[in-house]
């Protein structure tokens, strides 16, 4: 007989209250190729995700595919070193799992990292930016389907999905710290795919500035569940010129992140220690 959500997330975090004696206020996704934070936790328990109970495992191989309990600066946090993807084949209650459980454990903040592509001209690669909205065309809803009210509310208001006021610790903290920061709309498609020349023009005029294919279902889940939330994008290709784009790889991509990690690594750890 298949188990309920409920009874899975029960399963899950008995489990991990098994494998783990902190008790973890703050959640962390990191995202492809930022996986550096996690070098700055001081881990008590690093569990992979095969080992979880009801949770997936990760097929990007540019995730690492583990569960992180640990401690960054005093804070004691839970950190997912790779995520999951609608275009890996999982449904959207598999995707978001994970934050189910998070919030289970008393996870009250989330944050959460990405890399995407610029559709706005003054962004460049390399560039991070605050996430402020979003915009889901993805095509689906981790929310559809039966409702516990134990989780969250039928129809939860999304006007603030990512919280001004961690949004504003953040812009601060990267003005203290000498980081260049944008502010901007992220929107996902399913992928796996870049976008065609059209796509990009189209999301551009609808008012995105970064393209993706993760992100929002996680944060969809944890507005749901009464977390807050504070999402980071790093800009690793330029795509604002449609009718000039030149062909990448998700190498190419991986690269650009990557050199922009240590910024990110940094501002969140300031962050994580603010909160």
């Amino acid at each position: 007989m298949t188990k309920s959500l409920l009874e899975q997330i029960a399963e899950t975090k008995q489990y991990l209250q098994g494998q783990t004696r902190l008790r973890p206020e703050v959640g962390i996704i990191l995202g492809s190729g930022l996986g550096g934070l996690a070098e700055e936790i001081e881990p008590e328990s690093v569990i992979p995700y095969e080992q979880i109970p009801h949770f997936t495992i990760t097929t990007v191989e540019f995730h690492h595919g583990r569960l992180i309990f640990g401690r960054l600066g005093k804070r004691e946090v839970m950190a997912m070193q790779g995520r999951f993807h609608y275009y890996e084949g999982y449904s959207m209650q598999e995707v978001t799992f994970p934050i189910r459980v998070m919030k289970a454990l008393a996870v009250n903040a989330l944050l959460i990292s990405n890399i995407g592509g610029s559709l706005n001209p003054e962004f460049k690669a390399g560039d991070l930016m605050i996430m402020t909205d979003h915009i889901n065309l993805l095509g689906s809803n981790p929310l559809i389907g039966p409702n516990y009210d134990e989780l969250g509310p039928r129809f939860p208001d999304m006007s603030e999905p990512y919280s001004r006021e961690l949004i504003a610790l953040a812009e601060g903290i990267a003005a203290r710290e000498g980081i260049p920061v944008r502010k901007g709309v992220y929107v996902a498609l399913q992928g796996p795919n870049l976008e065609t020349r059209a796509e990009y023009k189209f999301l551009r005029k609808i008012g995105a500035d970064i393209v993706g294919m993760s992100t929002i279902p996680e944060v969809i889940i944890a507005v749901h569940a009464g977390m807050k939330v504070l999402g980071f994008s790093v800009i690793s290709d330029e795509a604002s010129d449609p009718e000039n784009l030149k062909p990448t790889s998700i190498e190419e991509i991986i690269k650009t992140a990557e050199k922009a990690e240590p910024m990110l690594t940094l501002l969140m750890k300031k962050v994580v220690e603010k909160l």
